[in-house]
């Protein structure tokens, strides 16, 4: 009967989607609706479940490597396409929804625009938000990865970077894997170089922010950036005298 049938339950999958779209969906039901669009005629249901017990979230599963999703018995190399093609497709679409668009009026947007991409990376990743000159996105791009240190940060290379985009103003984004997102102290002399260097080059260094679990820490909210900049000003005033 086609209540019973994987037909059927698919159908009513569907349905719920249009009627109520993700919202009313627990996550190994999504990643089922994901799973039948590669898989004809099957109940996709048992590898839903195991996706989610093994990656722990909707997330997880779009995220993991795709030999690591092979391992499921029953996902085959169509379903993994069809996984990692919707992360890409998720991606691009957030990327064009921000781009040329006033979305960095305050720290708090930067946050809620970036958190869900980088809360759960396992290391540091140090983005750049290239701004225009009404504050509208232009590009953001991954610039380093790892321990984030003095050394592995080039100004000149970012600044390079902005010329390049003929950006009027930067923001930069990184994350701390452990969840804590107060500043270190190299954190802090990072950002001093880099306000530096863009008061040298007449470019807006407008916020660094660091994310965390749930949370952030602003620069430019804690006074940190106009600091920074105050003292530039002085040094620059002091040589003059």
């Amino acid at each position: 009967m086609e209540a019973r049938s994987p037909e059927g339950h698919r159908k009513r999958l569907r349905e719920r989607f249009n009627q109520s779209v993700l919202a009313a969906f627990l996550d190994y039901e999504i990643v089922e609706l994901l799973l039948t669009l590669g898989t004809p005629r099957k109940d996709c249901k048992p590898q839903a479940k195991e996706a989610i017990k093994r990656f722990k979230t909707l997330r997880g599963v779009l995220e993991a490597p795709p030999e690591e999703l092979r391992k499921i018995k029953g996902i085959t190399a169509h379903n993994v396409f069809v996984i990692k093609f919707m992360q890409e497709l998720a991606r691009e679409f957030l990327k064009e929804q921000v781009l040329d668009k006033p979305y960095c009026r305050s720290s708090r947007e930067v946050f809620d625009y970036l958190y869900h991409s980088m809360r759960d990376l396992k290391k540091e990743v140090f983005k750049v938000m290239f701004l225009d000159s009404q504050n509208r996105v232009i590009e953001i791009e991954d610039l380093f990865e790892g321990t984030l240190n003095a050394s592995a940060i080039y100004p000149r290379e970012i600044i390079q970077s902005a010329v390049k985009h003929n950006a009027a103003a930067l923001i930069f984004v990184h994350n701390h894997p452990a969840g804590n997102p107060q500043p270190s102290d190299n954190d802090k002399r990072i950002t001093q170089d880099l306000v530096f260097a863009g008061n040298i080059m007449q470019i807006k260094v407008l916020d660094h922010i660091i994310i965390g679990e749930n949370r952030y820490f602003s620069f430019a909210d804690a006074g940190l950036i106009e600091d920074y900049n105050s003292d530039f000003l002085s040094l620059k005033e002091g040589k003059r005298a």
